[in-house]
Order: C-alpha cells, then sequence, then structure tokens
C-alpha cells in the first residue's frame, strides 16, 4: 500500500506540472487571462467531479456543509490561489523555477504542520535527520533552478 501511495504521490507532482503548462496555454488563448484560465480550469474540473462523486457516494446524504467551521471550506480557496498563481508564474518563471519555490513553500509549511500537529494533523516530529533532508532538498532544487546562472 506504501508504494501505491508513493506511486499515486509522485503522479500528483507529474500532474501538477503539466497542469500549470496546460493551464498557461489556456490563459494564452483566451488572450493572457489568467484569471478566465483558472476560472476555466476550476469549473471543468468541478463538473467532473460533480458526477463522479454523485457515481461513488450518496452526494445529497453528505451535504452539512453548514455545520463546517469556516476554515474547513478554505482549502477550495487556496486550490484557486494555487491554480491561478501557476497560470501567472510559469510563463514567467519557467515551470521548474515555479515548482522549485512552490516545493520549498510546500516543504516548510508541511514540516511545521506535521511538527506541532497542527491543523488537526498527527505529530510528526521534526527530528535532525528530517531537517538535515530538507536542507540537502532545497539545496539541490537551487541548484537545479539557479545553478546555471552561478555556474556561468
Amino acid at each position: 500500500m506504501w508504494a501505491v501511495c508513493l506511486d499515486l504521490a509522485f503522479a500528483a507532482g507529474v500532474a501538477s506540472a503539466m497542469q500549470a503548462a496546460i493551464n498557461t496555454q489556456l490563459a494564452r488563448s483566451m488572450g493572457g487571462e489568467t484569471l478566465i484560465a483558472t476560472l476555466i480550469s476550476f469549473v471543468v474540473g468541478t463538473v467532473a467531479l460533480f458526477f463522479i462523486t454523485w457515481d461513488k457516494t450518496d452526494l445529497f446524504g453528505y451535504l452539512a456543509i453548514g455545520q463546517q467551521s469556516w476554515w474547513k471550506l478554505s482549502g477550495g480557496l487556496i486550490g484557486v490561489m494555487f491554480v491561478f498563481t501557476s497560470v501567472l508564474l510559469a510563463p514567467k518563471l519557467g515551470i521548474a523555477n515555479m515548482l522549485f519555490v512552490i516545493i520549498i513553500g510546500q516543504l516548510l509549511a508541511a514540516a511545521v504542520i506535521d511538527h506541532y500537529g497542527l491543523i488537526g494533523m498527527a505529530v510528526q516530529e521534526m527530528t535532525m535527520p528530517k531537517l538535515i533532508g530538507l536542507v540537502v532538498m532545497g539545496v539541490g532544487l537551487a541548484l537545479f533552478s539557479f545553478g546555471d546562472k552561478v555556474w556561468k
């Protein structure tokens, strides 16, 4: 099961890079309108997800949205910000450099969330090997993204 989870995470990473490129091309074909491209992307995804959810679950039996805390609904807003930002920045920074900064932000935020058990997550204490791994990954990502500029 662990290998399947890792494969799925890897596929999500590949899809993230592809999504940025696809949505960038969509924005270009919409006259450079990143907001319109983001909206189209989310509408298509929402419609697809609606039908999949309708087929696979009791969609209307779970409609307790009004009983949820506001922050539990903020994931959709964060998703919109992520897609909009990737559509905006991919053509300016390049996908690899954009993802470098995103990954560093993700890793740092994830380490803090895990270490303190924030947002209801189980505590995953930051240990020295994990910290060293974060630093090594950060250095590796920095070399990948900016190494050519340093060694010219």
